[in-house]
């Protein structure tokens, strides 16, 4: 069996990128660090730039711009993260020098990554990630900050509207059909889309995964909201529509709770998904823990409240939640037992 740990949002900059000068790369990841290096591989997002760049995009209205010193791709080594999407609304945040240097950077580390590049058809390569004897390929696509789209000479993301025409479908399909041809065990799409701080995932949504499982995405993987939704299983296919933040500075809402997530981590047994474990976590000011006591308990009772309307029953165990993945179940039939 080889277990894969997915997270949310990882933002290294502005105050977490003040401590990384004090502190051991180790100590950004608290008490959720053994559980992160237990996994065979770790996937996230990076909502960030590593780069001495600090002259800030200004070709287009922002209101943050997120860059690290190139010393935080130590922070991602310790966490053992074997892979980062790059397509979201922050890898331009200083420009093309900063994207340039994020890319040598992670090169340099062993990192994969997917989603941005210096040219459309680089933004949309796939990442190969070895794992256990397990070919993982992720592709990664936004549908936030349309001005950093990618073209064929310029650098930026792979920017795709969600939705269910011919002009979004028709590439996801090729791709997706050239990684199976090509001897893929798992295909996962990284996907930064919709608004912030919302924690429903819309109608258009659930339809678009739909039709990625009808494509053969085995794992949809969604952030962008920073807070956390619920999951679903189409068919053999896993939905985790947004798995919120992971390790930031961000002022906490008191209702929404983008402080609270979970390591979601995926249990693949002959290139079948078999089960996701979901355990909880308690982000504070650029630190993530283990989450304990009575938020241990209301974050896993908010997780299965978000899930429920998608027809996903999820049991709990001492270490959070777990859902044990159906076998051939019809698409669009989340419930298990």
């Amino acid at each position: 069996m080889t277990t894969l740990a997915f997270l949310g949002d990882i933002m290294l900059g502005r105050g977490v990128n003040e401590q990384i000068a004090i502190r051991r790369p180790e100590e950004f990841w608290g008490t959720a660090l053994p559980v992160l290096r237990n996994a065979d591989a770790v996937f996230a997002n990076l909502e960030c730039v590593l780069t001495p760049h600090r002259v800030p995009w200004t070709r287009t209205r922002k209101v943050f711009h997120f860059g690290a010193h190139p010393a935080a791709v130590n922070v991602l080594a310790a966490a053992r993260i074997r892979y980062v999407s790059l397509a979201n609304n922050h890898i331009l945040d200083f420009e093309e020098e900063g994207l340039a240097d994020t890319l040598r950077l992670l090169d340099e580390a062993g990192i994969r990554h997917a989603g941005a590049g210096p040219t459309l058809p680089a933004a949309m390569r796939p990442a190969a990630v070895e794992v256990a004897g397990l070919r993982v390929d992720v592709l990664a696509l936004t549908d936030n900050e349309p001005s950093f789209a990618a073209a064929a000479e310029r650098p930026g993301v792979w920017y795709l509207p969600v939705g269910e025409s011919s002009a979004t479908l028709d590439p996801l399909g090729a791709a997706v059909g050239r990684l199976r041809a090509d001897g893929a065990d798992l295909v996962v799409l990284s996907l930064h889309w919709g608004p912030n701080m919302v924690d429903t995932p819309p109608p258009e949504f659930r339809r678009f995964a739909q039709a990625m499982a009808g494509l053969g995405v085995d794992l949809l993987h969604g952030h962008s909201a920073h807070v956390f939704q619920g999951v679903e299983q189409i068919g053999r296919s896993l939905i985790l529509y947004d798995t919120g933040d992971f390790l930031d500075d961000y002022a906490i809402d008191p209702m929404l709770r983008n402080d609270w997530s979970f390591i979601f981590l995926v249990d693949v047994e002959g290139g079948e998904l078999t089960r996701l474990r979901m355990v909880p976590v308690r982000l504070s000011y650029a630190r993530t823990d283990l989450a304990t006591g009575d938020e241990f308990e209301r974050i896993c009772r908010r997780m299965q409240e978000r899930c429920a309307p998608l027809g996903t029953d999820l049991h709990r165990t001492d270490e959070g939640l777990e859902l044990i993945a159906a076998s051939g179940v019809a698409p669009g039939a989340g419930r298990t037992g």
